[in-house]
Formats: structure tokens, sequence, C-alpha cells
């Protein structure tokens, strides 16, 4: 599964875009310095999210959108078409446009 795609499937289970569950971790004091622990419990909590689904979300409340271009392009099962997540919905992304 790509990122994109956990970030999605996180959409889906969450009825919130990536952009908006960062709004909401900002609204409870979290960001680029919070542990991994507290987020996802959070998530865990208020949405029943796991700890593979929890950690992509981690990843951009901490991180960013910006991921490693090891698996851009690729044929593999990770495989991402960038190197920069799409936060503002699928709906949206124009990648999966077509």
């Amino acid at each position: 599964m790509s990122f994109q795609a956990y970030l999605d499937a996180v959409e889906d289970k969450t009825g919130h875009t990536p952009r908006e569950l960062i709004k909401l971790a900002e609204e409870r004091g979290f960001d680029a310095t919070t542990k991994a622990t507290p987020i996802l419990e959070w998530l865990k909590e208020d949405y029943g999210l796991g700890r593979g689904y929890g950690m992509a979300i981690v990843h951009v409340i901490t991180k960013g959108p910006q991921i490693s271009s090891k698996h851009v392009g690729t044929s593999g099962t990770h495989s991402d078409a960038s190197d920069t997540l799409w936060l503002d919905g699928k709906a949206t992304n124009p990648a999966s446009a077509g």
C-alpha cells in the first residue's frame, strides 16, 4: 500500500481529510515536537485508527507532506506517484483524476 493510499484510507475511516486531521491535532497542541504515542492514542480513541494508519497521520503532523523518494515511481507495493503527499482529500487529488 502506498503512503498516499494510507492517507486515503484514513479519510474513509475518519471522514476527515489529512489536512483536517492536522488542524484538529494542532488544536490539541500536537506539532512537529510531539512524540508518536500521544497522537496515536488520540487517533485510536477518537477515530478507532490502528497503528499503521495512525503512523501515516503522525508523519504528516510531525514531518509535513514530504516523503522519501525511495519508492516514487517504482513498481513495488509501496510505490507513490510523488514525494509530496496530497493532504486535501482524495476526491480533489489531481494525481487520481482521469
